[in-house]
């Protein structure tokens, strides 16, 4: 999978999710309530990697955390995409600006 599927196919799930977001609530959550959803999945993902070192005791942590860090890169494009940020280009600049400062 490249990321441009990975883009569409997350546009598309954030879509249906708004339509039981306005089903719920009577509308669909703002960019602060998906950038704290993101929050609350990327806390998770520390508790599972806790759980995973012997660090925390949990249960079913290896798929809990597979979940969270599919979930957690879910979010960043959803975000990226509400706040017209291209993803694709975001990560590209982020890892070029990086390599040549590692150089």
């Amino acid at each position: 999978m490249d990321i441009k599927q990975v883009i569409e196919r997350s546009k598309k799930i954030r879509a249906a999710y708004h339509q039981l977001e306005k089903q719920h609530h009577g509308s669909e959550w703002t960019v602060e309530e998906d950038a704290l959803a993101f929050l609350t999945d990327a806390g998770l993902v520390g508790r599972h990697t806790m759980s995973q070192q012997k660090r925390w005791p949990a249960n079913n942590t290896d798929a809990e955390l597979e979940h969270k860090l599919g979930e957690c890169i879910w979010w960043l494009t959803v975000l990226a995409d509400r706040m017209d940020i291209d993803i694709e280009e975001a990560v590209e600049n982020f890892l070029a600006k990086t390599e040549k400062l590692l150089k």
